[in-house]
Formats: structure tokens, sequence, C-alpha cells
């Protein structure tokens, strides 16, 4: 195996053609890279790759090895050397110490980095855009016959919640059937639309503590009942009817 330099020391033996699998760190970073690079390159060459990981121009770079237990192994400090001929290994790690003048974090702020701003009526003229792609093919906001069909339909499914509301009467028993539960039998407390949800909503009182509030929601209050007993439900899921109270059994104990 390859003997390690000293620190400081100018490159030894090249090593065999391949490449190696570095970590980077920058003085002005606080991440390390992960990159493979080939053992042929330069350390001039290796530098203007860093260019692309760093941030630093590669004219004002000084590089440092370190070993995968992170002690230092050599400065590559010879431009026209070979990476390869410095003790390079899978895990070790290349410091890039930036002479620029630049701060610290200077290429992390984003803050800092000049925004392309188009104008809209440029952007309505592009027709390689997003807008354009979309209104091609009459999607999302230009689709304009979907839009007016479904607001149709929802004018229709509010007008059969409404037709069916008014057979609702406030204070009618009722049994309550919503999907994937069994029924539940309630006294309706409020029939109306609400501030919570658009559309008509039947506000029940359930017999047991199956609810999910007392009547009160979002901060206004629609009815009054006991916590947990209290539900809104729209209303295709209430059926009206004479359903007596649950019978616990509670009084046939003594």
């Amino acid at each position: 195996m390859k003997a390690a330099a000293e620190p400081g020391a100018g490159p030894g033996p090249v090593l065999g053609a391949g490449s190696v699998a570095l970590a980077v760190s920058s003085s002005l970073n606080s991440f390390r890279a992960h990159k493979r690079y080939s053992t042929g390159l330069t350390i001039a060459e290796f530098k203007c790759k860093l260019e692309l990981v760093v941030g630093s121009p590669a004219s004002c770079m000084d590089l440092e090895l370190y070993g995968t237990e992170d002690e230092l192994l050599a400065r590559l400090d010879c431009d026209e050397a070979l990476l390869g001929s410095y003790p390079v290994a899978d895990g070790c790690r290349v410091h890039v110490i930036d002479r620029s003048g630049a701060r610290i974090g200077e290429y992390e702020d984003v803050s800092q980095v000049e925004k392309y701003e188009m104008a809209e009526s440029d952007y309505e003229k592009r027709p390689e855009s997003v807008r354009s792609f979309l209104r091609q093919r009459r999607w999302g906001r230009y689709d304009t016959e979907g839009t007016r069909r479904r607001a149709v339909e929802q004018q229709q499914r509010r007008a059969q919640e409404a037709a069916v509301a008014a057979t609702l009467p406030v204070g009618a028993r009722c049994q309550v059937q919503l999907p994937g539960q069994p029924c539940k039998r309630a006294t309706i407390m409020y029939v109306g639309q609400t501030d919570f949800k658009p559309g008509y909503w039947v506000g029940v009182r359930y017999d047991e503590p199956l609810g999910k509030h007392d009547g009160s929601v979002g901060g206004r209050r629609y009815f009054e009942c006991q916590p947990k007993y209290g539900a809104f439900v729209k209303p295709q899921s209430v059926t009206p009817g004479d359903f007596p109270e649950e019978d616990d059994g509670l009084e046939d104990e003594l």
C-alpha cells in the first residue's frame, strides 16, 4: 500500500489510473459534498471542477488533503501534478481554503442572488411556457367548458341539498346513516347553511355521546347540547321519523 506523504510534502509516485471518492469541504460553506474524481486530473484541472462544488474561483484556492481519520495528509499545492500523485484514497477529504476575500456563508445565502423577473406581457407571449401549454390543451382554468359544467353541477347539488333540507323540521326525531358507520338516532337541532363549510347542513343531537361538539363550531353556536353529543351532517344522511330514544336498559336495573 502507498505510504502517506508528510503534510506539506509535494506529490509522490502516481497512483494507478482510475477514480477516487472524495468528500469536499470549504472554508466558505458548512456543508460537505461527496464526489468521485479521476486520479488522472492535474491539480489545476481538479480545482476547476471544485469551482462548481464550492463556488470559489480556482485561482483563489488552496487545497488540503485529509485522511479518513481527518488527519492532514498533504497540501495539494502543485498545479501541474496529478491528483493520483498524492495519497488520495476513497473516503479522504479535500478541504478548499478560499483566498478570494469572500465571507463565510456568502455562497449559501440565496437572498443575495439577483432574481430574474419577467414582465407579465412578455410571459404571455412565450409559446413554450406552462401557461401556453395549459391553454393549448384547455386544462385547468383554461378549460372553460369544464369550468362551466362543474359550476352547473354544483348548483344542482346545492338545489338538491336545499330540497332535502326543507323536509327536515327542527325538533324532529331522526336516524343518521353515515358511510361506513352504524345508524345513530338523534334529534334535529339545526337546518341551514353554516360558516364553516358551504352548502346545507343539519345539526343533530345524538342520543349517545357519539358526536364531536356541543353545538358550537368555529366560535359560533348553532344549537345547545351536551359535549360530544352534537354533530353536523349532510341532509342526505338524515331520515326523519318516529325513532324513539335508545334504551340503554338502566331502568331495568335496581
